[in-house]
């Protein structure tokens, strides 16, 4: 018997390699996502303006790396004994105004160059309501928890997201022209907008998706919220709070993603970088016996191999670990 409904998954009609050079944008949904990534050696930036969950500042940061944007401190506000960005994560917020700065327009360069350069745009939305800022008449990426009177709430629709959406695309692509797009919607449920409001919020956005998907070429979309709401119904498949997927489902939804845009060949380096990271975590119950430097010596041969077969993997850090030890 079959107790769950299968979401089927599009069709392969194009792939990710670990050659690509990707840009995630959006929700902590894109964080998890661009983190198992990077964990798997694909050369992501992730979310370089830290978790933006509208589309609108998600465009907006997506310009402002087209522009090669820098911040001054007339760009920032002081709070709560922080400076702050309103269009950045508090991951970005700091003590001092050169700190705040030197966070926010390190993070702006690189990701600039990336963008520039990427073969991929990941963006996952995660809700359609924005805050806009009353005093400056610009939407925020965050409140950073200053007082409601300070905002006004509303909910955008799709066809202003899906016009303002391929303006964007459009000057994105005059600068990379070869920039594929991959949109997601997040299986995180906004249960401050009320669950009718969620519901709501949700229906813009992947109505908007579809719409974009039409009518942009090389635009594609991932069920990541149909696999969550249909087939990992479950709240066993919830973390604590019962809004967030949990590690299990993150990981099947991972894998769901894998099979839509992986080759055999990715996923033969997968099982490889699999294998080696199963041996960097190992734990001997003798670190210093001659069997655990064996052991060790075999996975720098390992990761060596690899590398010459991938020139662009980042292996560093897990050489110079293995090598650490081998001190030992």
């Amino acid at each position: 018997m079959n107790f769950r409904t299968k979401v089927e998954l599009p069709e392969r009609e194009t792939e990710i390699h670990h050659s690509s050079n990707i840009v995630l944008f959006g929700s902590c949904f894109a964080e998890n996502i661009g983190n198992l990534l990077a964990e798997n050696k694909f050369r992501c930036e992730v979310n370089p303006f830290g978790i933006l969950y509208n589309p609108v500042s998600i465009h907006k940061a997506l310009l402002q790396l087209m522009e090669g944007r820098r911040y001054a401190e007339k760009d920032l506000f002081f709070s709560y004994g922080l400076w702050h960005s309103w269009m950045h994560h508090s991951d970005f917020s700091a003590f001092s105004v050169d700190e705040c700065l030197n966070r926010i327009n390190s993070r702006l360069m690189k990701a600039s160059d990336a963008l520039k350069s990427a073969d991929w745009l990941v963006m996952t939305w995660g809700t359609a309501y924005v805050y806009v800022h009353e005093e400056s008449g610009e939407v925020v990426g965050n409140c950073h928890k200053m007082p409601d009177k300070m905002f006004r709430r509303f909910r955008l629709d799709a066809k202003t997201l899906v016009e303002e959406c391929q303006d964007v695309l459009k000057k994105c692509r005059e600068a990379n022209p070869k920039l594929k797009v991959l949109i997601t919607v997040s299986p995180i449920r906004h249960a401050k907008d009320g669950m009718h409001g969620n519901q709501l919020s949700k229906a813009t956005l992947l109505l908007a998706a579809d719409e974009l998907c039409r009518v942009c070429p090389d635009c594609y979309y991932f069920p990541s919220y149909e696999i969550m709401m249909d087939e990992l119904r479950d709240y066993r498949f919830y973390a604590d709070d019962m809004l967030h997927p949990s590690r299990m489902a993150i990981e099947y939804i991972w894998d769901c993603f894998s099979k839509c845009y992986f080759s055999a060949a990715t996923h033969a380096i997968l099982k490889e970088w699999e294998e080696i990271k199963k041996g960097i975590a190992h734990k001997p119950f003798s670190p210093e016996s001659d069997a655990y430097r064996k052991f060790l010596s075999q996975i720098v041969l390992k990761i060596v191999q690899l590398k010459e077969k991938l020139p662009y993997l980042e292996v560093r850090k897990e050489i110079e670990l293995c090598e650490s030890r081998l001190k030992i």
